[in-house]
């Protein structure tokens, strides 16, 4: 979910929201991600009219039990990675309006409305009927309550199982149950794959997960790890001081210490790495990931959310590890 310190303006704002292991995936960081991007407008009408539900529906957010009277028309989603959920489920069409960083699918409609700093006025203003956030920011939440606009508050989750569950509670909140079902359960069919296709020869080896060039890393704890961890892979972050936060911060040092086997860059976007500009750090040339060429240029968005695309992540990393041997 570039997550943990510095990068102030944009990239500060999210390392802020990062130091919570419960915001770790709060949001993302630039542009649209990958060459399997489908415009919203395409896949909110391809998804559009298989919406089920008897209202009024009470699901469970973060915030508590949250009761929905009518089916929501006009939601407000302060959170990328929800967005994406939102689009995956056939929601898109009832969306009116999303945060500065929501940014995928194509063609979601983006507004200044920011998740970092929400603000309860401007997002009254779209008259919104449910509102749909990753975090509490500011006091947002009681702050629609006193405006009466329901409010579904679902935090970063730290297991797939937990994301799935983001699934099918977006769908029961917004008509789409049966679709949310179906997308969780492919996103899962899709990991699980990407798990059994790698030779079991690489079971051990370790990964340097990278969230920015200032050496931040995320640890087995987190959503992210958690993939790692799925393919047997040892991370170098866990036995790192403050190891416990989920995001420590490394040192050059202790990263060629350490010496991965894999380096997964997260911050290609945010800070133009690539896996160039990591073979020209002082003594990285040692490192087995540098030597083997097994470095992965990862899209930032696509790690720093959870949602569909986490999948696309799972395969990533499975195409590489497949290519280790």
């Amino acid at each position: 979910m570039s997550r943990t310190t510095p990068r102030l303006s944009r990239r500060g704002a999210r390392l802020a929201l990062l130091a919570a292991p419960a915001l770790a995936f709060a949001v993302g960081c630039g542009s649209s991600g990958t060459a399997t991007s489908t415009s919203a407008s395409t896949q909110s009408a391809s998804q559009s009219g298989g919406q089920s539900g008897t209202y009024p529906v009470t699901v469970q957010g973060s915030n508590g039990s949250v009761t929905i009277n009518a089916e929501p028309k006009r939601i407000i989603s302060l959170s990328a990675a929800e967005t994406e959920i939102l689009w995956s489920i056939g929601a898109g069409s009832q969306v009116v309006a999303v945060d500065d960083q929501s940014n995928y699918p194509q063609g979601v409609p983006t507004t200044k409305l920011s998740g970092y700093k929400p603000n309860a006025e401007a997002i009254a203003g779209y008259n919104p009927d449910l509102v749909v956030l990753a975090n509490d920011q500011n006091g947002i939440v009681g702050a629609l309550a006193k405006l009466k606009i329901p409010t579904l508050l679902l935090t970063a989750p730290e297991t797939l199982d937990e994301s799935y569950a983001q699934f099918t509670t977006l769908g029961k909140a917004t008509g789409n149950e049966p679709e949310a079902g179906k997308q969780a359960q492919a996103v899962k069919d899709r990991i699980a794959a990407a798990v059994a296709s790698v030779p079991k020869s690489t079971k051990q080896l370790r990964v340097y997960h990278e969230l920015g060039q200032d050496y931040y890393a995320a640890t087995s704890k987190t959503f992210i790890g958690s993939i790692y961890g799925l393919f047997g892979l040892k991370n170098i972050a866990d036995a790192a001081k403050g190891a416990d936060s989920g995001y420590p911060r490394l040192s050059a040092e202790y990263v060629v210490q350490q010496a991965p086997d894999l380096i997964v860059l997260a911050d290609t976007k945010c800070c133009g790495q690539t896996p160039a500009t990591v073979t020209k750090r002082p003594a990285f040339g040692t490192i087995p990931a540098v030597k083997d060429g097994r470095i992965v240029a990862a899209d930032d968005d696509i790690v720093s959310r959870w949602g569909p695309r986490t999948a696309d992540f799972a395969e990533l990393v499975a195409k590489e590890l497949s290519g280790t041997n």
